[in-house]
């Protein structure tokens, strides 16, 4: 049961977050600057990520990774994008740690099953 008093309610201490920052109202259809600029602020914020063709995942704690996602609106905002979007998707889990590429392996093992 949940406390009333939500401030001692902690945040997950892990969490792996998939985002697409979407940039509006840039010069050109292209965003690859942008997301260029994006990629340069994950590398700097130590925390484990990997880009792919439609977003980022990123793992690390919940303060952390929503931190840095809005560091990277921040900055495209002091670049002189005036909207931005982000579509984010949430995973957290208690029962094990588990990070994105342990996801992806987990998969290929039983893919690999199929060509035997």
């Amino acid at each position: 049961m949940v406390s009333n008093d939500l401030s001692t309610l902690q945040t997950p201490p892990s969490c792996t977050v998939d985002f697409c920052l979407i940039p509006l109202g840039t010069p050109t259809a292209s965003v690859s600057k942008e997301v260029a600029e994006v990629q340069r602020l994950l590398k700097k914020s130590g925390l484990n990520y990997s880009m792919h063709s439609a977003g980022t995942t990123i793992e690390g704690s919940w303060d952390d990774v929503m931190r840095v996602i809005g560091q990277c609106h921040a900055m495209l905002h002091k670049n002189g994008v005036v909207r931005i979007q982000s579509d984010i998707r949430v995973g957290t889990r208690t029962d094990k740690k588990q990070g994105f590429k342990d996801k992806v392996e987990a998969v290929e093992r039983i893919l690999r099953e199929d060509e035997k």
